[in-house]
């Protein structure tokens, strides 16, 4: 078994770039599936991690996502233009306010989802065999293990 300079199997090195590639190519045709209602990335990032990770000031939340705290803003403006967030004073410190999802930001969430894992269960049913689906989830038992490692 050959070794790269770094003393890892060639078939570790490829293993974990076939991994990211492939990883990357079903994000992005997932969000192919369900991103009609137009959010830009930033937006339904923001979205999400306020869906995952409950209700956060506009600055938390830009510190979380790397940005400025006025692209924040302009990403904010637009969520609640949609009434897909609600703010509310920070019960800790009055003058700032927590932004959290709204019930039409997790409707919409949840359709995306929803339209997401559709579109997976349409492209497994019509072109994999049950002994392929049943090899997926064996791959699949192995990444869960792996992003636990």
């Amino acid at each position: 078994m050959a070794e790269t300079p770094g003393g890892m199997s060639e078939s570790t090195v490829r293993a974990a770039h076939e991994i990211r590639v492939v990883i990357g190519r079903l994000r992005r045709r997932i969000k192919e599936t369900y991103d009609l209602e137009e959010l830009t990335p930033s937006q339904t990032s923001a979205l999400s991690r306020l869906s995952k990770e409950g209700p956060a000031s506009a600055s938390a939340l830009a510190a979380a996502e790397r940005v400025r705290p006025q692209s924040m803003a302009a990403t904010l403006a637009v969520l609640d233009e949609r009434g897909l967030i609600r703010r509310r004073p920070d019960p800790d410190d009055g003058r700032r306010q927590l932004v959290s999802v709204s019930e039409t930001g997790s409707a919409f969430l949840d359709d995306k989802r929803r339209a997401g894992e559709e579109w997976l269960a349409r492209a497994l049913e019509s072109g994999y065999t049950e002994a392929e689906r049943e090899t997926i989830l064996e791959a699949l038992a192995l990444l869960d293990r792996l992003s636990r490692a």
